[in-house]
């Protein structure tokens, strides 16, 4: 029984091995690009909208406030990125339901591979917002011997994240084998359901972890950036230039308009 899917071996030549990895990894992207194409080349802005149009809005309008909720105040910009693991891991688990398919995501070398992915985009968007000389001063703060432990941070969470879904994913993927051969009736159905649900919490937990690294990476210390900043300093331009209020103006005027005011005239 293979653990993973490097190794069943479809066709070998010198140097040049497809293995089940490459065929279901481009199968899952392939999968993916035509649902997607077909999903919106008729989309509606009216009432009357399709099913899968409606599908597509509710997983779209989730992950835009999952990622708000993260703390990252524009989620449409990340959307992609993050939108795209979600469900490239999803799918890949979804489909083990599937005769004869071994989830790509059950190898190393492809969870490796969304894992280096996250240490490129973190930086990437971290500097797009911050600056290359804030990003990189964040790796020094509080103080300048932190410098090594969070370099060494960075590599290590994203070690973290390929094993993690490496190891969820081929361990599920191993117990259902097992059972097939032992009890082959009902209870591999109940442990492909549940592995159906694993696949799910561990597409969840992937892309929100990315999500969280990347608001780490472009929050900056201690004060705003953008449209939010420059609305909240016009406010305190406009609080600051409003002259004191005088409260006890208005009830000496009406106190002096009484009837001591009229004796006195």
């Amino acid at each position: 029984m293979p653990l993973t899917p490097d190794q069943i071996i479809f066709w070998h030549y010198g140097f040049f091995t497809l293995n089940a990895t490459i065929v279901f990894t481009w199968g899952v992207m392939l999968l993916l690009t035509v649902g997607s194409a077909l999903i919106t080349r008729k989309l509606s802005t009216d009432l009357k909208r399709s099913r899968w149009q409606n599908f597509l809005e509710i997983v779209v309008s989730g992950m835009v406030k999952q990622i708000e909720q993260v703390g990252l105040p524009h989620p449409e910009k990340y959307l992609g990125f993050l939108g795209t693991l979600f469900l490239f891991v999803a799918t890949a688990a979804l489909c083990t339901v599937l005769p004869g398919y071994s989830p790509p995501t059950g190898s190393l070398s492809t969870t490796a591979a969304l894992a280096l992915c996250v240490l490129v985009a973190v930086p990437l968007f971290g500097v797009e917002e911050q600056g290359l000389g804030g990003y990189l001063k964040s790796y020094i703060e509080p103080t300048v011997i932190m410098l090594p432990f969070n370099i060494i941070s960075e590599v290590t969470r994203t070690l973290a994240l390929a094993v993690r879904l490496f190891g969820n994913m081929m361990s599920g993927a191993m117990i259902i084998a097992i059972l097939l051969t032992i009890i082959p009736f009902l209870l591999p159905i109940v442990m492909t359901a549940l592995g159906l649900l694993t696949g799910m919490v561990q597409a969840y937990i992937f892309s929100i972890l990315a999500a969280v690294y990347i608001a780490a990476a472009v929050r900056t210390r201690g004060k705003k950036t953008g449209p939010d900043a420059e609305h909240d300093a016009e406010h305190d331009a406009e609080h600051d230039a409003e002259p004191d209020a005088e409260p006890d103006a208005e009830p000496d005027a009406e106190h002096d308009s009484g009837p001591d005011a009229a004796t006195s005239q």
